[in-house]
């Protein structure tokens, strides 16, 4: 499934880059070497980091 239309992100691939780098959406995209267009994936882009860096705290712990 696509987040970000505009840059072709798919999902598995923003899951591979947060497991990859800190930082919210913005920073994410970066490391991937795009930057939000329109700035409606955003919010979900986030909500599947979020889950990523939670899922690392675990497997830590």
């Amino acid at each position: 499934m696509y987040v970000c239309i505009c840059n072709a992100i798919r999902e598995s691939d923003l899951r591979a880059a947060a497991r990859c780098s800190r930082g919210n959406a913005e920073a994410v995209y970066a490391r991937m070497g795009r930057a939000p267009q329109c700035r409606q994936c955003l919010d979900d882009a986030q909500d599947i980091i979020d889950q990523e860096t939670m899922a690392l705290e675990m497997a830590v712990s």
